[in-house]
């Protein structure tokens, strides 16, 4: 999908691929830390997409970094951290991830 700025330039869009859906499911994740530190924390996914997802976490994830995923369904997905932020409305850390299996949540 192509969107234009306000000189007709062709921008890439900002939105999403396809659609997000709110969710709250607790998941484990493990990973690196910015220090180098291996992780293991529980964790809440918040919204996902066929291809991805938004988690809170109590650690400090480098964006690019690839994470595995533990969800209460299913098996272990490995993702990419494509996104890291921490919520200004209640400070929580967020990432968001891409699923790197082809198949996302629906990997098996």
């Amino acid at each position: 999908m192509e969107e234009k700025d306000r000189r007709g330039t062709v921008v890439p869009s900002q939105r999403p691929r396809s659609p997000r859906v709110p969710v709250e499911f607790a998941l484990e994740v493990t990973g690196t830390t910015p220090t180098g530190k291996p992780f293991h924390v529980s964790a809440q996914a918040v919204k996902i997409s066929r291809g991805g997802a938004t988690i809170i976490l109590d650690v400090e994830v480098p964006v690019e970094s690839i994470v595995s995923l533990m969800p209460p369904f299913g098996s272990k997905l490995d993702a990419e951290v494509n996104g890291a932020w921490t919520d200004e409305i209640d400070g929580s850390k967020r990432i968001g991830v891409k699923l790197l299996a082809a198949d996302g949540w629906f990997a098996e």
